[in-house]
């Protein structure tokens, strides 16, 4: 295992640290202080390496798109309608910052600010990378302020682990994810990579994307991973829709220790399989990216990258038939994803 730590960037007057952990077999990952930001996820190759998620090369570019690139999310991933929820008998107000509606914790959520970090390798066969931030309620108008601790592992079974770890002074919200966009090929594109997730169905959303608290069935459409698809062949399928692809939730059933997705490239034999104990999954085709993107593989265009966001439900204290994504004060709630690597 090899660990190292450099001064990546400056953004906002503030120096953007880079933690690197390589493990035995030369898979790579690399994180950002700034957003808390999985930049490299790279396994190596004939010629050298494949970073299987989509970066930039400088910060102020992660910042200048609305994709959260690659960024943690929190204190909620997904929409809160009209930045509304009612909390033990109490009904907050947030911040927006998509219309009327919260999206993704908010315009000063977990993706704003540069995070605290270090390299801990008290554990020489998985060394972690731990970012800090304490989120006050006067900055990102949740209740109560939030101590957020989250955890990049890389093992020599070349498994990623991220763990989110949050208390509160006072009763909050807490539904952390990560923004990642995979793509595992060598094509700009990812519709000759396959998908398959454990799920049946996907949540009803309105015009404003939000719940309507309804599922629907994915059986025989082009929604429909349960045995695995082309993602092309999904994407031409709804070419009819004004998404012309997917920005969905499916509904998994949470295990920590089951697969609630894989991703495939048959050409490369690269893969990636994904671990929760939550039942959402956010799945988005990069339909609207666009060419003013200045990614590090080049002009963003659509289909560019897959999002895969495991989390829990969101809107869910508004649709409390979801799940509970509620944190009593002075409790410690803790969540993991896991990327276990194929190449």
């Amino acid at each position: 295992m090899q660990t190292a730590t450099k001064n990546w960037d400056t953004y906002q007057n503030q120096v953007v640290t880079r933690y690197v952990i390589e493990n035995d077999h030369g898979v790579k990952l690399a994180v950002l202080s700034w957003g808390a930001t999985l930049q490299t996820l790279a396994v190596p190759t004939a010629n050298g390496e494949k970073n299987l998620v989509l970066s930039y090369h400088r910060m102020a570019d992660y910042l200048d798109n609305p994709f959260y690139v690659g960024m943690s999310i929190g204190r909620t991933g997904g929409r809160i309608s009209g930045g509304q929820f009612p909390l033990n008998g109490h009904t907050y107000q947030v911040d927006t910052n998509e219309g009327n509606n919260t999206l993704h914790g908010g315009p000063n959520g977990f993706n704003t600010v540069n995070w605290d970090g270090q390299l801990d390798t008290s554990d020489s066969q998985a060394p972690k990378i731990v970012l800090t931030h304490i989120f006050k309620r006067s900055e990102d108008s949740f209740p109560g302020d939030l101590t957020v601790h989250i955890t990049y592992t890389l093992n020599n079974d070349d498994r990623v682990t991220l763990t989110y770890t949050a208390t509160s002074t006072a009763d909050t919200l807490f539904n952390p994810t990560q923004h990642v966009y995979f793509n595992l090929g060598e094509d700009q594109l990812i519709a000759g990579q396959t998908l398959q997730i454990n799920s049946q169905e996907r949540l009803e959303l309105d015009n404003e994307k939000l719940p309507t608290g309804q599922y629907l069935s994915t059986a025989g459409t082009p929604y429909d991973f349960a045995n695995g698809q082309y993602l092309g062949s999904a994407i031409r399928g709804l070419q009819t829709i004004p998404e012309q692809g997917i920005d969905d939730v499916y509904h998994v059933v949470p295990a920590a220790d089951q697969t609630i997705a894989e991703l495939s490239d048959p050409l490369s034999q690269r893969s990636v399989t994904i671990k929760s104990a939550r039942n959402g999954l956010v799945v988005f085709t990069a339909n609207s990216f666009n060419s003013q993107m200045k990614l590090a593989t080049g002009p963003g265009q659509p289909y560019m990258g897959l999002a895969l966001e495991p989390q829990s439900l969101p809107d869910s204290p508004n649709h409390p038939e979801f799940c509970d994504v509620s944190l009593p004060a002075g409790e410690t709630r803790t969540y993991q994803i896991s990327y276990d690597l194929g190449y």
